[in-house]
């Protein structure tokens, strides 16, 4: 039997795969990112299968929809009997790593690890939880005040970056300590990154690295309110776009500066996690996957943060590098979602299927090889958490179909409208797509059953929550290190 690959995962979050060097940006730098694609396969319609961190990280670790898991929001236990990708590759023999971000919430903080490197970025309790008041409204998030000054631009330092350093530093930790080491069993291993999450803080160094750069900054139509689905309605009260100055052009240029600063930042990373691999011989035997939870609208469309399914929100990286250089160069144009990494990476551990559960993502070796492959079909899904319906995304070939439950539709061409600023929804002559588009949402998910399920489970919470806080109850995790055994004892 061939020696099973080593598996490194680096995840970013609220990454924009159009501003990145590697998806062709011409001003970003990512020259290591720039390598995994010249070595590797870059998929040029990666979606997230909810934009939202920690349901888009349930579905993601167990290749299920975050609906069928009841992950709504970012309040929401992902329960301990779901098996993850971490379960299955720990029983296919390989020792299972997380370094950094996954935001599991509720008391299993591993769902199959062996080692948890750091704690979490964000609290795992349930203290989250979308609730409403006497009116139905959600509390002002105020998000939008984070894409704009004072709180955007160079800082001394961030407790965001020191997260960031301490996932780093664990991975490369984990890595160097593989090849000293030298153990049969190989590894899988996680390193997920904070940044360029908000807030767009940055060092001088990071700041300066654009300096005299064009940044290119969004326009908006004189109809953009009209252009508005209820979603975005929903979600841009929430955020409080109308507070701040989104349109203003300095706003724009020092939001799109520091962005771009972080990437290059987790570009930075990448590199160094896969100079260590060679450093320590182990590169030749590596698969490296690099890849984000979801987008940012990052002032697209005045909006902010994720929570839609616009491209900037809801389109992802992903890229994969073989040992061997296999496929090399290629490009995927087929639609593909997060959830197809479980399945396809099963199949690289050459777990046989009949050892695994159902899930809903489909393995994309095939792909990733070059064979013909029938039309694929991605759906991606955002309910409860500030919006006021179930909420759906189908893409298949050109068209994006979005549909928010009792509130209206959209359809847009994606070759002939990139920015998605046409709604052809209602047309005579795109009837049947639409009505083919609709019937797959509705042949694959109930959203009734959605509705209900996430109102029952946010009066659950609530009242779960409340006892947490009167018991002083925390499920954040804690790494555990003995000092006693590390260096020369």
């Amino acid at each position: 039997m061939a020696r099973l690959p080593n598996l490194l995962l680096i995840m970013a979050d609220q990454l924009v795969p159009f501003l990145t060097g590697a998806y062709d940006h011409p001003v970003v730098a990512t020259p290591n990112l720039n390598w995994l694609v010249e070595h590797g396969v870059r998929f040029d319609a990666a979606y997230t299968p909810y934009p939202l961190c920690a349901p888009a990280r349930a579905a993601f670790m167990t290749g299920r929809y975050a609906s069928d898991l009841g992950c709504y929001d970012n309040a929401a236990v992902l329960h301990a009997d779901e098996p993850t990708i971490a379960h299955y590759l720990t029983n296919a023999g390989y020792d299972t790593a997380l370094s950094g971000k996954m935001h599991f919430i509720g008391p299993d903080q591993l769902h199959g690890f062996r080692h948890r490197l750091t704690t979490d970025v964000y609290p795992a309790n349930i203290d989250w939880v979308p609730a409403t008041d006497e009116l139905g409204r959600f509390p002002a998030g105020g998000h939008a005040r984070l894409y704009v000054a004072p709180n955007v631009g160079v800082r001394p330092w961030t407790k965001f970056l020191s997260y960031d350093e301490e996932t780093h530093f664990r991975a490369l930790e984990y890595i160097r300590e593989r090849g000293r080491t030298t153990p049969t069993q190989p590894f899988f291993l996680v390193a997920s990154y904070h940044h360029p999450h908000d807030p767009f803080q940055v060092t001088q160094e990071l700041w300066d690295l654009y300096e005299g750069k064009e940044i290119a900054v969004p326009s908006f139509p004189a109809h953009l309110v009209e252009t508005y689905s209820a979603m975005d309605r929903w979600v841009n009260e929430v955020h409080e776009t109308d507070k701040v100055a989104l349109d203003d052009p300095d706003n724009l240029y020092q939001l799109r500066r520091s962005y771009y600063g972080l990437v290059s930042y987790i570009d930075r990373n990448v590199g160094e996690l896969v100079a260590a691999l060679a450093q320590t011989g182990q590169l030749d035997n590596t698969i490296i996957v690099f890849t984000s939870d979801h987008g940012d609208m990052l002032a697209e469309k005045r909006m902010v943060q994720k929570r839609s399914f616009y491209e900037w929100s809801a389109r992802i990286p992903l890229i994969v590098r073989f040992p061997d250089d296999r496929a090399a160069q290629r490009k995927v144009p087929e639609p593909v979602s997060l959830l197809d990494l479980v399945p396809t990476i099963l199949d690289w551990a050459q777990v046989r299927v009949e050892h695994r559960l159902p899930t809903d993502g489909a393995s994309a070796n095939a792909l990733i090889e070059g064979a013909a492959q029938p039309e694929r079909t991605i759906f991606s899904e955002y309910h409860v958490e500030k919006v006021r319906a179930p909420c759906f995304m189908v893409r298949k070939g050109r068209y994006k179909y979005i549909y928010i439950h009792g509130h209206g539709n959209q359809l847009f061409d994606l070759e002939a409208d990139p920015g998605e600023w046409n709604n052809l929804a209602g047309q005579s002559e795109m009837q049947q797509a639409e009505q083919e588009l609709h019937e797959l949402i509705m042949s694959r998910f109930d959203p009734d059953r959605i509705a209900a399920d996430g109102a029952a489970s946010v009066r659950k919470r609530m009242v779960i929550r409340q006892a947490l806080h009167e018991n002083n109850t925390h499920w954040d995790y804690f790494p555990y290190f003995d000092a006693t055994k590390q260096y020369v004892r």
